[in-house]
């Protein structure tokens, strides 16, 4: 007698849980994507319904939580490293990763500054700092761009001059604050960036030679739970993606999403 409420009941719950959405994916990605991927995710959910959760950071510490355990489903890095570093440790699913978008590096001064400079070999980067006034960077030993930052001033032989005067952020966007606000005469950071806050302007930009190539490659952790992560992963690498991501000034690079084994 017992036995067909007890039928009942499961039909039931799985009846209810088949009419649920799907949990949002989470997607960890680089800070310097927020703008563009901001935007994607509502037209996304405008065009599908589907949602997605986007935790922002420096990619160092992004990679470093997914090792942790944290349950991200994509990782969106702003360069190889990372990926590298994830990788390494089989915490990223490799017949999903690809690389996704380029980007540029330039120098900023907040937007009423009327500093010059022309960006090359020995350029006065020292001087245009003023007396005390100090170069905002992303930091220099983990974060993408203020490695790529480094590497381009050693190249043009003038991070020897400016290197203790550097003001230390944990990304790109404090990076870019510190400039926007007026506490730091000039800063490196992505032209991305650079182009989303009418607080500062370009002073100039660093030739590509100068630096590794500024790439962002994708992928799904191991560890992703959500099945719309690899449609998701699909959407930001399509065309439809593309015409937000170049609005915001990045490169698409031709990336191809294999299905998850």
């Amino acid at each position: 007698m017992l036995l067909r409420p007890l039928v009942a009941a499961v039909v039931l719950l799985v009846a209810v849980a088949a009419s649920l959405p799907a949990r949002a994916q989470t997607v960890f990605a680089a800070a310097s994507l927020k703008t563009a991927l901001d935007a994607m995710v509502a037209q996304m959910e405008k065009e599908t319904g589907r949602k997605a959760v986007i935790s922002y950071g420096p990619s160092s510490g992004l990679a470093k939580q997914i090792e942790s355990g944290a349950p991200a489903d994509l990782f969106i890095s702003a360069d190889l490293d990372w990926m590298d570093y994830l990788a390494q440790r089989k915490l990223i699913r490799a017949d999903t990763r690809g690389n996704l978008l380029g980007n540029r590096l330039v120098l900023v001064a907040p937007k009423d500054s009327r500093t010059t400079l022309a960006i090359g070999p020995n350029f006065p980067l020292a001087p245009a700092l003023g007396g005390d006034g100090r170069l905002s960077m992303a930091n220099t030993d983990s974060v993408p761009v203020g490695k790529y930052g480094k590497a381009a001033l050693e190249a043009l032989g003038v991070w020897g001059s400016v290197q203790a005067r550097i003001a230390q952020a944990a990304d790109v966007r404090a990076a870019l604050l510190f400039v926007s606000r007026g506490e730091a005469p000039l800063g490196i950071v992505y032209q991305t960036d650079a182009t989303a806050d009418p607080g500062v302007r370009i002073v100039g930009t660093f030739p590509e030679s100068t630096h590794p190539a500024i790439i962002y490659p994708a992928a799904l952790t191991a560890a992703a739970t959500s099945p719309a992560a690899l449609d998701f992963l699909r959407y930001i690498a399509s065309p439809a993606a593309k015409p937000l991501w170049e609005k915001q000034g990045f490169s698409v690079l031709s990336m191809r999403v294999a299905p998850a084994s």
